[in-house]
């Protein structure tokens, strides 16, 4: 992926980027912390909603999954953000994000928790 050109210096040394790669990576960011606020709801729905006392184990560890993914991915969401506002304004080349397999393998926890808790109720 081509980054774009970076155009006349500022007083602070940073380059001037195209507005439309500014919002792009902005849009991006809101995206993962709409993730983010998913997962969070999601948790305290989970907590919230689910009283049979022979799946709170498993409602507890999914609602905490779901918590502590959410955290992750804001906090992750802005750590790239960021990064790549830096990266555009200098030039370099795009960086990677884990947040990608991270979320992956922590939806796919939670789906295997939460198919194992209904398969036992």
């Amino acid at each position: 992926m081509t980054l774009p050109e970076v155009g006349a210096e500022s007083e602070d040394g940073e380059g001037d980027v195209d507005y439309r790669f500014t919002l792009a990576n902005e849009r991006t960011f809101l995206a993962w912390i709409r993730t983010a606020l998913g997962l969070l709801a999601g948790g305290v729905a989970v907590h919230t909603l689910v009283q049979p006392l022979r799946l709170a184990g498993f409602a507890g560890v999914i609602a905490g999954s779901c918590l502590i993914m959410a955290l992750a991915v804001a906090i992750g969401a802005y750590r790239h953000w960021r990064r790549v506002n830096i990266v555009m304004r200098t030039g370099g080349s795009l960086p990677g994000t884990i947040l990608v397999p991270v979320l992956s393998v922590g939806v796919a926890l939670v789906a295997v928790l939460a198919c194992v808790a209904v398969l036992l109720s």
